[in-house]
């Protein structure tokens, strides 16, 4: 299996040639194609399509190749629509205990994940945006069934310098292991749930139970866990669950190659998953 394939002139002369040859395929089936082609996979299996696209937009961006139009392009507009569902938002004020035992739930289609997109829409303050690459939703009911969180994690960031400086990890191991981590990208409490120590917790249920769900579904554990907290919250919670402050982001976005993309610092904080996260994200 591939790790990264090498930029090289014959690397080039074979994308172009697939592009040429196929002037019907879309980006998405063009990558699919290469990574079959290069045989470039995690070790589950899966076919790293994602990091294969964000591959040829950069050698496209810089002139190398010429990639067909994005369809996503002529569909943002109308893709990123979510509608508003009803929902019960009678007031959540009570312990911890009154609400035991929570059930969480894997979001997958139907229903729930409309409710997801909803709330997150609705009550996140990044809203929601479509989800690319590998990600998993979950909803944390009461055990009356009321929507207690709403949390996403999905791709880690591609380079974050306190978090890599904070692993270790040389570029080459990054691009290798990267898809160990992963991100929590969103984290929902409405407005109208009010309950102590309920974030801490729901952190922790979920930690308990990610990299197995993870890899259920994609074929490989996950070993620790990031996540950005802007400038306007204080990251209690992710310290009350044991997640470790591990510098500051350099104000950049979030796959940001160009320095093109200036949004506000935030903190980093990050949770190991097993005893010798680190030693396995440094094995060569």
């Amino acid at each position: 299996m591939l790790t990264r394939p090498g930029i090289t002139k014959e690397l080039l002369t074979q994308i172009r040639l697939v592009i040429q040859e196929n002037p019907d395929w879309g980006r998405a089936r063009i990558s699919t194609h290469l990574c079959e082609l290069w045989d470039w996979r995690i070790p589950g299996g899966t076919l790293k399509d994602i990091s294969c696209r964000r591959m040829l937009s950069a050698l496209d961006k810089a002139g190398s190749i010429q990639l067909p139009t994005s369809k996503n392009a002529s569909q943002k507009s109308t893709r990123r629509i979510i509608k508003h569902i009803e929902h019960d938002a009678e007031p959540v004020v009570c312990e911890l205990g009154d609400l035991r035992p929570l059930s969480i739930e894997i979001v997958g289609s139907g229903y729930a994940l409309e409710e997801f997109k909803s709330l997150l829409d609705q009550y996140h303050y990044l809203g929601y945006d479509r989800t690319i690459g590998e990600n998993i939703k979950y909803i944390i009911r009461s055990r009356h069934g009321a929507v207690l969180a709403c949390l996403l994690f999905g791709s880690a960031a591609w380079k974050c310098r306190d978090r890599d400086a904070y692993i270790g990890w040389s570029h080459e191991q990054r691009a290798s292991r990267l898809y160990m981590l992963c991100n929590n990208v969103r984290f929902l409490i409405p407005e109208w749930v009010r309950v102590p120590c309920l974030a801490s917790h729901a952190l922790s249920l979920i930690s308990r139970r990610l990299s197995s769900d993870w890899e259920k579904k994609y074929g490989h554990p996950i070993l620790a866990l990031e996540t950005f907290v802007d400038g306007r919250f204080c990251g209690t919670c992710y310290r009350a669950a044991n997640w470790v402050r591990v510098g500051r982001t350099s104000g950049r976005g979030r796959n940001d190659r160009k320095h093109e993309c200036a949004v506000s610092e935030k903190e980093i904080y990050l949770l190991p998953l097993a005893r010798r996260w680190r030693e396995c994200l440094l094995a060569e």
